[in-house]
């Protein structure tokens, strides 16, 4: 045998006895050697590849870190997209959800489920092409993540080949990579002995980790790594439930939870759920709650998703932790739609591995409720460990000095009333005009599609407009020169000039749409258009009272204090006369006939695909017969025109008995009324 042969051989030899060790290490808990022969046998490997480097494939246990650092991460496409979970935080929320899942699969007897620690990390995506790792993605925003694949190399407890032969051609396994608590405190403890920053939490340790752009800082971080179920999965066979496939992933290499349970029913979720609760301190990693799946692949298959949630899978959260505090002030907060939220500025605090420093009131109602003042001592958690809240009040610690809480009259950022409708908990500023909290997002409503249409202003356009102070209010948008739009960053002439004859084409629009466009709280589509068509001039509809308001179609109180609220405040009316005098403008106003209205007093909801039309087609079709197109179904709604594909509308209308109408029958419709 020839010296690169002998090489060769026992370069193999020492690869697949790593990864024995490796597999027996980080997948079973169960070493069969000390430390320092592993390292041994790893010193070996290191010093056989450098003499033949030739030898080196990508798989070796000795190619964890080499990549050079990454000038930015990569984006991904999920090929199955990676859900999110509910969440439960009673015991009473696990009971409903269980019974939800027997209703839906038709069945009286007990559920079994798959019961396991909720890890406090990052959700990875992991892809093997003929057992080679290739590919390691975060969970973004579960469509697309970020490529982080030669950081992922760097955890040990990832196997970089699959062990075995019966694994699929293409495997993609699901997990959640996290910092061992005793690898979080050595991490702060070095930094601060360095006088850098601490990391709050796990949590925070293991993202900061693992989105290095240097995978040599990632690897002096030992992340770990709990697999819970595959995504994409090609030829390959798999059990038919959840639990015997984590038992196949252990067995090519993947790491699984050894707390993972079958339990059967709500009395094995609860019993499971205090038991991991009672050893959560002892565990060696941070876990947030337990999740709960349904084990049979085909009971899943039948339950299906809701939006972007699975409906056989439920995390149960653990309660909040709390502690004791200091209430330093009081202020209100706007927000961009012009919500006004009392915070509570508090004396800092470590609550859950975080640093608490504010707390949410969340509304006036709430603030009298629980009686927080300035000076009190309070009671402070994470709900669902993650937004801070005064939980309460403690009494007998409340100074002499302190006085209940008053709501501001006026808007701290731009002076308008604040108001507060009847029935609604939360109170708002009434200037969405001017408001310089709400600008922004009253420029991206007022430049829609559905308002006054401004193609090419886009959100990252108004972001950037009004950070450079050239708008202010939406009326701004019908002064910006040629000059303004080239300095902006990424604006070429050709962009800037689109977008000037985009901004004075607006200028023509109709009553209903600039209704629209001005952003009053509940005034929808169908409100502005049954407002343009009741007072046909803007002038009317500013003047009018509540109580005329009101005889509008579709305008109850509400709606009617809120657009009596609006035409109020002089800032409001200020930007509507500059928006006339730029030369914003629409036709007079005919009210239709009564004949030619057919559809009058019946609602509508489209869902699903249309194939003849759009469905924006369809419902201003609808709306020129007097139908009135509603986005939610109710008692109320008259017909339901279902699409291909259509989704939980049409589930809704069936429920409650609505009748429901082909794309073909509302061709038909159209067709009879049309022309008539």
């Amino acid at each position: 045998m020839t010296v690169a042969a002998e090489a060769a051989r026992r370069i193999a030899e020492l690869r697949q006895e790593i990864n024995h060790h490796n597999h027996l290490y980080y997948v079973l808990d169960a070493p069969q050697i000390p430390d320092a022969e592993y390292d041994r046998l790893l010193r070996q490997l290191q010093d056989l590849e450098a003499a033949h480097p030739e030898l080196i494939t990508p798989d070796s246990p000795t190619q964890r870190v080499g990549a050079e650092p990454l000038k930015a991460f990569e984006q991904v496409t999920h090929a199955m997209p990676m859900l999110s979970l509910d969440n439960a935080f009673s015991a009473e929320e696990v009971e409903d959800f269980d019974r939800r899942v027997r209703e839906r699969l038709a069945l009286d007897e007990e559920i079994e489920y798959v019961a396991e620690p909720k890890l406090d990390g990052l959700a990875i995506s992991l892809r093997y092409v003929d057992g080679l790792l290739v590919q390691a993605a975060t969970r973004g925003d579960g469509v697309s993540g970020e490529n982080v694949t030669h950081n992922v190399r760097t955890i040990a407890s990832v196997p970089l080949r699959l062990t075995g032969e019966r694994y699929p051609p293409v495997l993609e396994v699901r997990g959640e990579v996290y910092m061992p608590k005793a690898e979080f405190e050595a991490l702060n403890k070095r930094a601060r002995a360095k006088g850098e920053k601490e990391f709050a939490n796990p949590r925070n340790a293991a993202a900061g980790s693992l989105r290095q752009l240097d995978p040599r800082v990632t690897a002096k971080r030992k992340l770990a790594m709990f697999c819970y179920g595959v995504g994409e999965v090609t030829e390959g066979h798999l059990p038919d439930n959840h639990f015997d496939t984590l038992q196949t992933l252990k067995t090519w290499g993947l790491r699984i939870s050894p707390d993972i349970a079958c339990v059967n029913g709500v009395s094995g979720l609860l019993d499971y759920y205090q038991k991991i609760g009672e050893k959560r301190a002892a565990l060696s990693y941070e876990i947030d709650g337990v999740v709960y799946k349904v084990n049979r692949l085909d009971y899943r298959q039948k339950l299906g998703f809701v939006a972007r949630a699975p409906r056989w899978a439920i995390a149960h959260k653990f309660p909040a932790q709390e502690e004791l505090t200091t209430v330093v002030d009081i202020e209100v907060q706007v927000g961009r739609t012009g919500a006004i939220t009392p915070v509570a500025r508090l004396a800092p605090v470590h609550v859950g591995g975080v640093i608490v420093s504010n707390a949410t009131l969340h509304n006036e109602d709430e603030v009298r409720r629980k009686d927080v003042r300035v000076g009190d001592t309070v009671i402070v958690r994470r709900a669902g460990d993650v937004i801070p809240e005064v939980v309460s009040v403690v009494l007998a610690k409340r100074p002499p000095e302190a006085v209940p809480f008053q709501m501001p009259g006026r808007c701290p950022v731009c002076g308008s009333d604040i108001v507060r409708a009847e029935g609604e908990a939360v109170a708002r500023c009434s200037g969405g005009l001017f408001c310089g909290a709400q600008r922004k997002q009253a420029i991206k409503h007022f430049a829609s599609r559905k308002a006054m249409d401004i193609d090419g202003l886009g959100d990252k356009l108004v972001d950037q407009l009004v950070d450079a102070g050239l708008v202010h209010d939406v009326a701004d948008l019908y002064s910006l020169s040629r000059a303004d739009l080239v300095s902006l960053p990424r604006m070429g002439d050709k962009s800037a000039d689109n977008l000037q004859l985009a901004i004075e084409k607006s200028k023509t629009t109709t009553l209903a749409k600039f209704l629209f466009a001005l952003g009053v709280r509940e005034v929808g589509e169908a409100t502005a258009r049954s407002l343009a068509l009741h007072y046909g001039t803007l002038e009317a509809i500013a003047a009018a009272d509540e109580e005329a308001l009101q005889h509008v179609p579709d305008v109850g109180p509400i709606v009617a204090a809120h657009i009596h609220a609006f035409f109020r405040q002089s800032h409001n009316r200020e930007v509507i006369e500059k928006l006339t005098r730029a030369g914003v403008h629409w036709p007079a106003v005919e009210a239709p006939a009564a004949d030619a209205q057919p559809l009058l007093g019946q609602t509508f909801v489209l869902t699903g695909t249309l194939t003849t039309m759009s469905r924006n087609d369809a419902k201003a079709r609808l709306q020129a017969l007097g139908a009135k197109v509603s986005g939610s179904v109710s008692k109320k709604t008259g017909y339901v025109v279902a699409g291909a594909d259509a989704g939980s509308k049409l589930t809704k209308a069936e429920q409650l008995g609505v009748a429901i109408m082909s794309e073909e029958a509302l061709l038909s419709l159209l067709a009879e009324h049309e022309k008539a």
